[in-house]
């Protein structure tokens, strides 16, 4: 609201010029506010911010013969009703504004003061072309409107579903979590549970024919003592390996289960890139023939996938409007390079919660197919992520 309010008082001086040019009075500047100060709720209240600049040009066609500058207000208000308010209520509004122009043609072609004609032919010509600057106008601010308003919804959908797919793999992680620990649970029970309880046995077996000489001789005893110790470091020993191999299956990084089985891969990158392209400036580049190199095995090929699209999303939800990308994608002999550069805010030393979390993801893809991920603010500006994907893993 306040650059909107700065938007209002800069067009207020040229409104103001204009209908206090011949005289002053308390009712002109009064009009001349009607013009501007609607524009504070263009974009939280449109609908009201277009009635007000409507009522200010009435009372204009009633009480001056030409244009002013308090007309320039009019298609601010049009690109905002389409922008920011009702589609239906919008189009109502477009009528309005274009009725309003045929009415203007009329009104400054009669006055001698703004448009000298002659004869009718003249009249109607000036007339006509009048009507057509001002509807122009109108319709130029309504397009604009209209592209502004699909490009924000489109935004919103693309950050609906990044949030949607967030919270789908956050819900899969818990669920995938809680069966983990169910199945770490049962093998570390059948595992670690059995042979500790030999182990105990065995000890306090040893400890008591260490302290008691009614065990038996001493030969006799010291013999049970290294049955009892052999029997140990055998159970410990073997409890080891099989923990060592839980572990093992733990570490394993290859995705198993259906819904996380690739789909997806560096040949639909195209369609991702002319996708996000309808919220986000975002050029291809490709160097190197792929034909010629090694392909990436399934699994990595998804994971570069990912890495674009992840990448191209943060640019989309925090490096600001403005921003634009660029994808170079470089195939090698022995690795796949991705590197994703936008000039937006960068992250100014701090790190987004959100971004954050996506960066951890991309590297854990990445380093699960011994491949490397850098993600870092660039010098001349903006955000670049960097990752390198061995072809043989």
């Amino acid at each position: 609201m306040v650059w909107d309010a700065v938007l209002a008082l800069i067009l207020w001086l040229p409104a103001a010029a204009g209908v206090m040019s011949s005289t002053y009075s308390v009712l002109r500047l009064l009009w001349s506010l009607l013009y501007v100060i609607p524009l504070i709720w263009r974009r939280t209240r449109p609908d009201v911010a277009a009635l007000g600049v409507a009522l200010a040009c009435l009372i204009q066609l009633f009480v001056q013969d030409g244009p002013n500058g308090g007309d320039l207000c009019v298609p601010v208000v049009i690109y905002a009703v389409i922008a920011y308010g009702s589609p239906r209520r919008a189009r109502w509004w477009l009528w309005t504004a274009l009725a309003g122009s045929v009415a203007a043609g009329l009104r400054w072609s009669i006055t001698d003061s703004f448009v000298i004609h002659r004869t009718t032919r003249e009249f109607i010509v000036n007339t006509v072309a009048l009507t057509m600057v001002c509807a122009v106008i109108v319709l130029m601010a309504w397009y604009a409107g209209r592209f502004a308003r699909e490009r924000r919804l489109h935004v919103d959908q693309l950050r609906q579903r990044a949030d949607d797919l967030e919270r789908e793999r956050d819900q899969r992680v818990r669920l995938a979590t809680q069966e983990e620990r169910t199945r770490i649970a049962r093998e570390m029970h059948d595992i670690v549970a059995h042979s500790l309880s030999v182990i105990v046995v065995q000890a306090d077996g040893g400890a008591y024919l260490a302290h008691h000489e009614d065990a038996g001789d001493a030969a006799t005893r010291l013999d049970a003592s290294g049955k009892a110790l052999d029997t140990i470091a055998e159970t410990a020993r073997r409890a080891l390996t099989e923990t060592r191999k839980l572990v093992g299956v733990l570490r394993d990084d290859s995705d198993t289960t259906p819904e996380l089985a690739p789909s997806r891969g560096l040949a639909e990158l195209p369609g991702l890139i002319a996708e996000t392209r309808r919220a986000l400036p975002v050029t291809l580049s490709v160097e190197g023939d792929p034909a010629s190199h090694p392909p990436l095995p399934e699994g990595a090929d998804l994971a570069a996938y990912r890495v674009v699209q992840e990448s191209l999303t943060n640019v989309i939800k925090h490096a600001g409007p403005a921003a634009r990308a660029t994808v170079t994608l470089t195939h090698g002999p022995d690795s796949v390079e991705i590197v994703v550069r936008d000039n937006g805010r960068g992250t100014g030393g701090a790190t987004d919660d959100g971004a954050g979390h996506g960066l951890v993801g991309m590297r854990e893809r990445v380093a699960a197919w011994g491949g490397t991920l850098e993600a870092r603010d660039r010098l001349d500006g903006g955000f670049q992520v960097h990752a390198v994907i061995p072809t043989e893993h």
